[in-house]
């Protein structure tokens, strides 16, 4: 599989990919505001599914959350999923005063 890249405009937004040459087979779209960092969806191809793709995306953003000390704020239906099921996990990220 190829690699997970970030993209991201002058504006803060964009995405992790994986692309493959002009095709883009898996995202999660993001905006970096301030100090948080909005996830609003996370889209994968068929031809990826059940690879553990939308998990292996979800831990890259994790990382980079935590290497540049923002907070997520989670729009996106998965990532919100994800992090109330292990919020212990994420406590130091999770921008959970904005989702109140």
């Amino acid at each position: 599989m190829n690699s997970i890249e970030l993209k991201l405009n002058d504006q803060q937004r964009g995405a992790f990919v994986i692309d493959e040459g002009t095709q883009r087979l898996a995202e999660m779209g993001i905006a970096i505001q301030g100090d948080n960092l909005v996830v609003y969806h996370t889209q994968v191809s068929d031809a990826l599914r059940g690879q553990g793709v939308a998990s292996k995306l979800f831990n890259t953003m994790i990382d980079y959350t935590r290497k540049n000390k923002l907070k997520v704020i989670a729009l996106c239906p998965y990532v919100h999923k994800q992090l109330m099921r292990h919020s212990e996990q994420y406590a130091d990220i999770w921008n959970q005063k904005w989702h109140k």
